[in-house]
């Protein structure tokens, strides 16, 4: 059985998780207005798997006897210099998200609820996978610089990425 606060705290998480998904479909919309489809894809799988994390949070809540109170998002960035400001700003909310992440296993931990704390494992793994992601994309950006038959590459390369739902086992 969840607590009050971290019943508040996971919905809280929720929130972000869409957060995410709304900031990642707006910056795949930006993309695909300057033509770089594939970066706009990569963003797009970006959006797929932040709502597959709120809905991870959601059913857990629900299958801990809690209720799911979801709030208003807030409207993400629409405008960015460059791709590279894009995939920065990315890892820098990924860090926000991971800190959030820490905080709720910080939560679990003082209040003895392992179930939570072993649920919330699985996220601690993701964002570790998410910020790797991120910062690989970054150094090769920063290698193409504004060359641009190397940002088309990238793109071509950013266009084959597909959104693969957790697996059962991992849920």
């Amino acid at each position: 059985m969840l607590s009050e606060t971290m019943m508040e705290r996971l919905n809280e998480q929720i929130n972000n998780e869409i957060y995410s998904a709304y900031l990642y479909m707006s910056m795949s919309a930006c993309s695909t207005y300057t033509g770089l489809k594939g970066f706009a894809n990569w963003f797009m799988v970006q959006y797929q798997e932040e709502m597959s994390h709120a809905m991870k949070i959601y059913d857990y809540i629900n299958d801990q006897g809690g209720q799911v109170l979801l709030a208003a998002i807030k409207e993400p960035a629409t405008e960015f210099e460059s791709q590279l400001d894009m995939f920065e700003k990315t890892l820098t909310h990924e860090r926000f998200i991971t800190g959030c992440i820490n905080d709720l296993v910080d939560l679990a931990i003082a209040e003895k609820d392992h179930a939570t704390n072993i649920f919330l494992q699985w996220f601690i793994t993701e964002q570790i996978e998410e910020e790797g992601n991120d910062n690989d994309i970054i150094t090769r950006l920063k290698i193409v610089g504004e060359d641009g038959n190397g940002l088309l590459m990238l793109d071509r390369e950013l266009a084959a990425r597909v959104f693969a739902p957790p697996a059962a086992s991992d849920t």
